[in-house]
């Protein structure tokens, strides 16, 4: 008796220079996914691999039952970019991501995913019990405090989506620059699962996604505006009142008490048209955002 769950699956694989590890991280993925499902589809995008990552994988993929389709980036896309390619050419009724081909999770954590996400929740992160401190820790203590989402963004290892959460986050933009938080912003139920360990550090080059995040996702760029600001209007009248006492107690130079007040009012006005700009290009980028914008040179479909 067959009692494999009949929902089609997909698994987006993030690839760049993995090695031998894409096919070691492949069959594992495969056989949990053959051991729990009737159907299901493995994409691997090949974000310009320069090494044997993808002749390898190719190898593979011609020897196994399971539907394989890598996907070959015109060129270097990044890890946002292209992956929003692969979701893209996912058909899965949930798509499970995953943005790099290290397993420090057993392999059991992937249908306990599944089952999770049948609970009710769109979206489910599989996130490690140990958080590496540095730059990751502060962007995220920095977005949660700032994000209207009231679900809390952490490390994880990949997630599983259903075809709602997609098509939700894609409603409101054709393109996503971070999935993790467009997700949190959705408005749908999220759920985390722990395990044992901890991530291997991830590739360089986040620095300007996490500015872009906190700027799309987050009210922190204009509160630090709004922080500015005031602390400038601040010195400002504190300038002010020292020109005023000047010129009633003191013995002024000529011109000096007049363009001291003008130059202080003037950057007290300055800064407070400035955070108002600020604020309203905010609502541009949330209002017209980012189109689409990745490169697919070919996709090649390989099954035995």
């Amino acid at each position: 008796m067959n009692t494999k769950e009949k929902n089609f699956i997909s698994a987006v694989i993030y690839l760049h220079n993995d090695g031998e590890r894409a096919v070691t991280f492949c069959k594992a993925v495969t056989a949990e996914l053959d051991a729990h499902f009737a159907q299901y589809e493995l994409i691997a995008v090949d974000d310009a691999c320069t090494d044997d990552t993808v002749k390898a994988l190719r190898a593979w993929g011609r020897e196994q039952a399971a539907p394989l389709t890598i996907l070959h980036m015109s060129l270097y896309h990044g890890l946002e970019n292209a992956m929003n390619a692969g979701l893209d050419a996912a058909i899965g009724d949930y798509v499970y991501e995953f943005d790099s081909t290290d397993m420090p999770y057993p392999a059991s954590c992937i249908f306990d995913a599944y089952r999770t996400a049948l609970q009710g929740n769109d979206i489910v992160s599989v996130c490690p019990s140990v958080i590496r401190s540095g730059g990751s820790e502060l962007f995220y203590k920095i977005f949660n405090a700032n994000s209207h989402s009231p679900y809390r963004l952490r490390t994880d290892a990949f997630r599983l989506v259903t075809r709602r959460a997609i098509n939700r986050v894609h409603a409101s933009s054709a393109h996503l620059p971070y999935r993790k938080a467009a997700y949190a912003a959705s408005g749908l139920k999220m759920a985390d699962l722990t395990f044992e360990g901890r991530l291997a550090e991830k590739r360089t080059g986040r620095f300007n996604l996490a500015m872009d995040s906190l700027a799309l996702y987050t009210d922190a760029g204009f509160k630090a505006s709004m922080g500015i600001t005031l602390c400038m209007m601040v010195l400002a009248l504190a300038e002010l009142l020292y020109t005023v006492i000047v010129f009633f107690t003191g013995h002024p130079v000529a011109g000096w008490t007049t363009t001291m007040f003008v130059i202080t009012l003037g950057f007290a006005g300055l800064f407070a048209v400035l955070t108002i700009v600020v604020k309203y290009l905010s609502l541009l980028l949330d209002l017209t955002f980012k189109q689409q914008k990745y490169l697919v040179e070919s996709i090649e479909k390989l099954q035995k």
